[in-house]
């Protein structure tokens, strides 16, 4: 099991009216590490449902917000695979600015078939990589 980080910017398009990151918007960081934690693997979203037949979807999401992100903040989005079963995975993902916590989440995801939406198999390289 290895921690994978993301480096992300927080534009103004993120924030509420006081220039702090909106509660929702974390959970677009979240999302994205996820996205960039499989690309790092060489692997696709679109190419897991056109070519394997199955995709991910969130089925739960626990959040803690210690500290509020602001505008122009650079921060960090870690994703670390954590086994679940057979058909989902749980990532323990924390947001970082610098070396300060300000959020961490458990992110429950499924896998399913594309086509009927019923749980499948996660693929052997998340099973491995969340062992």
């Amino acid at each position: 099991m290895t921690q994978f980080s993301w480096p992300v910017r927080v534009y103004w398009e993120d924030t509420d009216g006081g220039g702090i990151v909106y509660y929702g918007n974390y959970l677009r960081f979240l999302e994205r590490a996820r996205t960039e934690w499989l690309r790092a693997r060489g692997v696709s979203q679109g190419a897991l449902r056109a070519d394997a037949g199955i995709q991910f979807s969130v089925v739960s999401v626990n959040v803690s917000y210690r500290r509020p992100a602001q505008l122009d903040d650079a921060l960090t989005v870690t994703c670390e695979p954590q086994a679940d079963g057979r058909a989902s995975v749980r990532f323990a993902q924390r947001i970082f600015r610098g070396e300060e916590l300000l959020l961490d989440a458990d992110v429950r995801v499924a896998c399913l078939d594309a086509k009927t939406l019923r749980p499948k198999r996660l693929p052997e390289f998340v099973l491995e990589a969340a062992e």
